[in-house]
């Protein structure tokens, strides 16, 4: 299998460094802050990955840069791992379903990354706050045409919170460490984007790839969804 691996500034040394120091903290929350963090100003790029329906899969490791997908998988991965070694392994698992590194198993959607994700993250959605329930068709744009060429559309049923309904008593119930999902009301799409909430003392963040910004940023959260649809929220599991 080809791979393409471009750990840039993070040398596989430290990288080893930086899980020694993960594996000291006893929270997963804690876990995902820290190594989130050290993405913070990491430029942001857009299709970093290689593969398409008419060109064969390389696993991709580009450190250097980050969308808001490849943002949370190397997020998810490296707290899985003790060593860069690991990291890779785990990357596979993460970013495909049972890491099989082809076009097709990719996750190219969150709810994919969710239900092929299952052994380490949760929905926590409909516990969070007062949901509700959308029946779609991922991938199919509604006009003939979809989003990926070359991979199927599967029908779902989506739950998600309405921004409307994203209240004090919500925001109480979200965790530091916490993978949104910015739900999307467009035919064929789970979501527009996604980030990780982080409570720093009294400030609750969006840490996300941001396409505004070019880089990885801290946004306050509140502010960032109140004229978004509403939000889709996975847990890691401990």
């Amino acid at each position: 299998m080809e791979e393409r691996i471009n750990p840039g500034t993070w040398t596989p040394e430290k990288v080893n460094t930086l899980l020694h120091q993960v594996s000291a903290l006893s929270k997963t929350e804690e876990k995902i802050d820290f190594i989130s963090r050290q993405f913070l100003n990491v430029p942001y790029r857009e299709n970093t990955l290689t593969g398409s329906q008419n060109q064969p899969e390389i696993f991709t490791i580009n450190l250097e840069t980050a969308d808001c997908f490849t943002f949370l998988d190397y997020v998810e991965a490296m707290r899985l791992s003790t060593s860069f070694n690991a990291f890779k392994s785990s990357l596979k698992k993460i970013r495909y379903q049972n890491g099989l590194v082809n076009f097709e198993d990719r996750n190219h959607f969150f709810i994919n990354w969710r239900e092929n994700n299952s052994d380490f993250i949760k929905d926590v959605t409909t516990t969070v706050g007062i949901s509700e329930q959308v029946d779609k068709e991922l991938n199919n744009r509604g006009d003939g045409t979809l989003y990926v060429p070359g991979l199927a559309c599967i029908k779902l049923t989506i739950n998600y919170i309405p921004s409307k309904f994203i209240d004090d008593n919500v925001i109480d119930k979200l965790k530091t460490g916490d993978y949104i999902g910015i739900y999307s009301d467009k035919p064929g799409l789970d979501v527009s984007h996604v980030g990780i909430l982080i409570r720093d003392n009294d400030s609750i963040n969006l840490r996300h790839a941001s396409q505004k910004y070019q880089k990885v940023v801290d946004e306050n959260f509140q502010e960032y969804i109140k004229n978004k649809p509403g939000i889709i929220v996975l847990r890691a599991k401990r």
